[in-house]
């Protein structure tokens, strides 16, 4: 880290009488740690680092290796929006460190780092720009909406409205910008869009979105769920991913002379993404809820196919509009946003780079919806299908020697034996269906 910004974020977090900074980092699961630090060690945190011990962290260290180092990360500087009793706090996300130094290679922000190294070695920069959805209840143990809206209704004195307007500004003053935001089809389903950007920094803005959803709708009295299935009956929450490779400045997914203005190099890293989409699924998708969302008749892809516009797919192409070549791209559609950002952006562009580095090509698009075809009409299209839940993803991902490289041995081995551990609970346990169905009939 430059000398020069080190003491430039010092001096201006003393200058705004900054008593307090979170410094943020995540775990293997994607849940955000944080502790705390007093400015009169701000210095020193930005110097050396602050220990810690890794082992007490969701898929970090073991006890007898367990000394961490937290570094915070100058660029990521940001004055929270609120106050917390009276005084102002920053924030700043850090790269977790070994005593020597070195970076640790069961960090998720590293382990997207070392795939963008990837990328910059093949001349690319990746940029992203998600769709997260969510849901407002009225509690996180009430299911209850606050409205019944849908797509992009407009209702007068909406709470919801509100809330995603505080959002917003509150997003604002974090630096994040946002492209618009709207009521989703699900009744309290909202989404708020982020602007693309450079994806590692991407990562650490879902970070920061997630708390700030969470924590503006708490400051109302109301519960904000990022759960991919909330409610029986209704639309699932996704995470689609608008992804794109730029190369020299240029955007490397536009080719003026084809059809769909899609270049060679965009339509192998789709057939990298449909290749390995089956693979990549359970670090996209990684609870076991999230294959309540993967089902037909609610808008989530569950085919592994792609299209110019046919939403149905699992990889959508938007239209070209002219002038606005850096804008083309392509869209991931069945991530939803609860997975951990960082790996899942990781293993979606090495499975996009694979397919650039082995030139695979791109099979046919597909025109009609997915959905209304027979399973004989898919075959003959060779149209594969999700893991239809957690258990049949995690076996698709052991398989799998790109996520392994992608995640690293320490992350995949966790990472795995862990979605084991949650699949095996979930199968064992006696749900109120169950009680409900067959109690008082067995």
């Amino acid at each position: 880290m430059p000398e020069q910004l080190k003491q430039d974020v010092i001096k201006a977090i003393k200058d705004q009488k900054i008593e307090f900074i979170h410094l943020w980092f995540t775990d293997v699961l994607g849940f955000l740690k944080s502790f705390t630090i007093d400015v009169e060690e701000l210095e020193l945190a930005m110097t050396e680092g602050m220990g810690f011990d890794g082992s007490s962290i969701q898929g970090f260290a073991r006890i007898q290796e367990s000394d961490m180092i937290a570094m915070p990360d100058a660029t990521t500087l940001q004055i929270l929006p609120w106050r917390q009793k009276g005084a102002l706090v920053a924030t700043m996300f850090c790269d977790i460190l070994r005593p020597d130094g070195s970076y640790y290679e069961a960090d998720p922000r590293y382990v997207l780092r070392r795939n963008l190294e990837r990328a910059a070695e093949m001349g690319f920069s990746f940029f992203i720009g998600p769709e997260l959805e969510y849901y407002y209840l009225r509690g996180e143990a009430n299911p209850e909406v606050l409205d019944r809206a849908t797509y992009f209704d407009q209702t007068t004195r909406d709470l919801a409205i509100d809330l995603r307007k505080d959002t917003v500004r509150a997003l604002k003053r974090f630096g994040i910008q946002v492209e618009y935001s709207h009521h989703e089809v699900g009744p309290s389903q909202h989404e708020i869009d982020l602007r693309y950007c450079e994806a590692l920094k991407m990562a650490d803005n879902v970070m920061t979105y997630r708390l700030v959803v969470k924590e503006i709708a708490q400051m109302n009295d109301v519960y904000a769920t990022f759960m991919p299935k909330p409610l029986f009956g209704e639309a699932g929450s996704g995470m689609h991913v608008h992804q794109s490779l730029f190369r020299d400045g240029k955007n490397a997914f536009y080719d003026a002379d084809d059809e769909y203005h899609l270049s060679d190099i965009a339509k192998s890293y789709i057939a990298g993404l449909l290749t390995h989409a089956r693979e990549i699924c359970a670090v996209t998708n990684q609870w076991v809820n999230s294959y309540k969302r993967l089902v037909s008749g609610y808008e989530a892809p569950v085919y592994i196919c792609w299209a110019h516009r046919n939403r149905s797919a699992l990889v959508r192409v938007p239209m070209y509009k002219p002038g606005k070549e850096n804008a083309t791209r392509i869209e991931l559609r069945s991530p939803d946003p609860a997975c951990n950002p960082y790996l899942a952006f990781a293993v979606m562009l090495a499975a996009g780079l694979d397919g650039i580095e082995k030139g695979l090509t791109l099979p046919a698009d597909v025109t009609d919806d997915v959905y209304e075809m027979t399973a004989e009409e898919r075959a003959g299209l060779g149209i594969a299908q999700l893991p239809e839940d957690l258990s049949e993803a995690i076996s698709a991902m052991e398989e799998s020697a790109l996520v392994r490289d992608a995640l690293g041995e320490q992350v995949f081995h966790w990472f795995v034996r862990n979605k084991r551990m949650e699949w095996n609970d979930y199968r064992t346990r006696v749900t109120p269906y169950e009680l409900e169905q067959y109690l008082p009939l067995l």
